[in-house]
């Protein structure tokens, strides 16, 4: 029976990990089926939020003026998960995010999980949507979407009605998608940026009279060229 885990969720600055970041994290360890510790914190993406994500999640950006540095809060999320097996709705979303964080700051992060979205798209086909919040709504789970601890809150709940619907077939045998995976995201560390990548992304601010809302020294080497191809496409030497 899988009763022990700890049920994440994310909010970030879009879809990409390799470009956008992480804005809010919640998580809840679970022991024996029961909540017995939580975990939230803002995130500073290093970045202002586009209006859209914030119509979306209600986060501002006064919101994250004191959010913690992404070091710091990488280190207490790994440490509040610990030796855990995760549980996520749409896990791998989550999981890509956490990685690439965790070893562009030396940790290494590899987990088993559960996926409340893979589950219900096996076992409630006849539902038009399997978004959590529709799914909360069909279990009649109370949820309040798109902040990180709440998703988290009710990943778990929803998993437990999953379980209850349909963990066992009826000779008493586990089913299909109930057992823990191991998850797979590839990511190298990414070094900072270069002292000739800043001076070169400082010089095309300056002249196209551009007003970049991130932090360029908290960008890495890839960041940076990325950033400084935008710029070019947009506007040329």
């Amino acid at each position: 029976m899988i009763n022990d885990y700890v049920s994440i969720d994310l909010e970030t600055t879009g879809l990409d990990p390799k470009k956008d970041k992480i804005i809010e994290i919640g998580a809840v360890k679970v022991r024996n089926g029961i909540i017995i510790d939580t975990f939230e914190t803002f995130v500073n993406p290093s970045r202002r939020l586009d209006e859209k994500i914030t119509q979306i999640t209600g986060i501002t950006n006064d919101d994250l003026k004191m959010a913690k540095e992404p070091e710091v809060a990488i280190k207490e999320l790994l440490s509040f998960i610990g030796e855990d097996m995760l549980l996520g709705h749409c896990i791998r979303f989550d999981y890509a995010f956490i990685k690439r964080l965790a070893v562009n700051r030396g940790y290494t992060f590899e987990k088993k999980a559960m996926d409340t979205l893979l589950i219900s798209r096996r076992y409630l086909k006849e539902l038009e949507s399997r978004k959590l919040c529709d799914l909360c709504s069909y279990y009649k789970i109370h949820h309040h979407a798109h902040r990180a601890l709440a998703d988290a809150t009710a990943t778990h709940e929803l998993f437990l009605k999953l379980k209850e619907d349909f963990l066992v077939d009826e000779t008493g045998n586990i089913q299909e998608g109930f057992e823990p995976f191991v998850l797979v995201y590839k990511v190298k560390k990414e070094g900072p940026i270069t002292i000739p990548q800043k001076e070169r992304l400082v010089r095309l601010i300056e002249k196209h009279k551009m007003v970049l809302e991130l932090d360029i020294n908290k960008l890495t080497k890839n960041e940076a060229s990325r950033y400084t191809d935008q710029i070019l496409f947009r506007f040329g030497k």
